[in-house]
């Protein structure tokens, strides 16, 4: 009797550990909640074009975009939740909101946590060389050398890459701060996904030089709490419609391949 109740206790303490190691999955759709609250909870972070807050103080940009006419087309209302880069995952699976809108690259060490709609855009990363520091480097293999200081976004793709591990390398937690870190000439190169290589270019034009090619290419979807494939199943249906009649393209091309929104940029 004492070896079974061991072996029960040891038994139940192995699934316990288990479970605490497996990802979070979702008590109930959250299509369902959405519905039934009639509010789509979107998380994200900011930086241009993506969302940003304009004159105004209000959220636009390509997310903001995408997201509100997600939200009109289910017949609800859209709640929008700001959050740190680093924790829009965590707070996903903590249930802080329904979805991440906000430029999420598809990788697969997220795929083990979070489940990823089919792609809606797609982008590539590039480094982008201060001059002024480093006027000889013209290649992306040239910074990987202990004399390049790397300006990385805190839990972007990019500074998961590793794509020069012999670089020294400071992280910050949004790009506004790393750009400018860039930019007051405390870093040698960034890396950052498009637009912001060419934004960054046309505002430091005698700054800045882009270096080709890119150091990769990514897709970007949206996320959901693992093991929900109703929610999945609404979600990618929107998106191949919104991709089949041209309108997340065109939403696209506007704000990342246009300039007619950068009056709405609020002054620093």
């Amino acid at each position: 009797m004492q070896r079974r109740a061991l072996l029960s206790a040891t038994l139940l303490a192995a699934t316990a550990g288990l479970a605490a190691a497996l990802p979070a999955r979702a008590a109930e759709p959250a299509i369902a909640r959405i519905k039934a609250t009639g509010t789509l909870r979107v998380g994200l972070s900011t930086f241009v074009p993506w969302s940003f807050p304009d004159k105004n103080g209000q959220l636009v940009g390509f997310e903001i975009d995408v997201a509100t006419r997600l939200a009109r087309e289910l017949g609800v209302k859209l709640e929008v939740v700001p959050t740190a880069w680093d924790a829009i995952i965590p707070s996903l699976i903590a249930g802080k909101y329904d979805v991440v809108i906000g430029g999420l690259t598809v990788t697969p060490e997220r795929a083990r946590t979070v489940d990823f709609t089919l792609p809606y855009e797609h982008s590539q990363i590039y480094a982008v060389v201060n001059t002024k520091l480093a006027p000889a480097i013209t290649a992306p293999a040239q910074l990987d050398s202990p004399a390049v200081t790397l300006a990385l976004r805190r839990g972007s793709t990019a500074a998961s890459l590793n794509a020069f591990p012999r670089a020294h390398t400071n992280y910050f937690d949004d790009e506004n701060t790393q750009t400018q870190e860039f930019v007051n000439g405390n870093a040698t190169a960034v890396l950052v996904s498009t637009p912001s290589p060419a934004l960054l270019a046309e505002e430091h034009p005698t700054l800045v030089r882009i270096l080709e090619p890119p150091v990769r290419q990514t897709d970007e979807a949206m996320a959901i709490r693992k093991g929900d494939p109703q929610t999945r199943e609404v979600l990618d249906a929107w998106i191949k419609s919104r991709t089949d009649d041209g309108w997340l393209k065109e939403r696209f091309d506007y704000w990342f391949k246009g300039r007619a929104w950068k009056g709405l940029i609020a002054a620093d």
